[in-house]
């Protein structure tokens, strides 16, 4: 027999916040943070971008080869492209699978592996707070969970 209050799937209805589980958030919070990620896939687009420099300079040119100029062109129009297609529903699982694909860019320079690897540590981080913005939605611990209805809040 199990303890309800330890099951993980009736936790939130007995470990709501301070003021109960409140009503759906006036604003969707996760909008703010689609933006967020947008930012964040802009920036590294640029930066991919830039190691074409890095690319072109090194070793006299040595590394300025047809496959790393289209990779490397071609990673970062994805980023830029995926900047813009936020809302779709599986946009998230596209941009992790884009992290994944940016790992090759250790065979094109070891700058531009080192620079994904940077950029898969913001993803952590980024997924991070969506999980805790997800439970402190679904414990009603959001400020426009208690303010009004939704209707009334705008």
């Amino acid at each position: 027999m199990t303890d309800p209050q330890h099951d993980a799937t009736s936790d939130h209805a007995v470990n709501p916040g301070p003021l109960g589980p409140g009503h759906a958030p006036a604003k969707d919070p996760l909008k703010g943070l689609r933006g967020v990620m947008s930012g964040v896939l802009v920036l590294e687009a640029l930066t991919v971008w830039l190691s074409l420099t890095v690319i072109l300079k090194i070793d006299s040119g040595v590394l300025w080869t047809p496959f790393n100029i289209w990779f490397t062109v071609i990673l970062g129009a994805l980023y830029f492209v995926m900047a813009f297609l936020q809302r779709l529903p599986k946009a998230l699982q596209i941009n992790l699978a884009l992290q994944a694909v940016g790992l090759v860019g250790f065979l094109v320079h070891w700058s531009l592996g080192a620079m994904v690897v940077i950029f898969i540590f913001v993803w952590w981080y980024l997924l991070a707070l969506r999980r805790n913005l997800i439970e402190r939605m679904r414990r009603g611990l959001l400020v426009t969970q208690h303010l009004g209805t939704a209707d009334d809040v705008k």
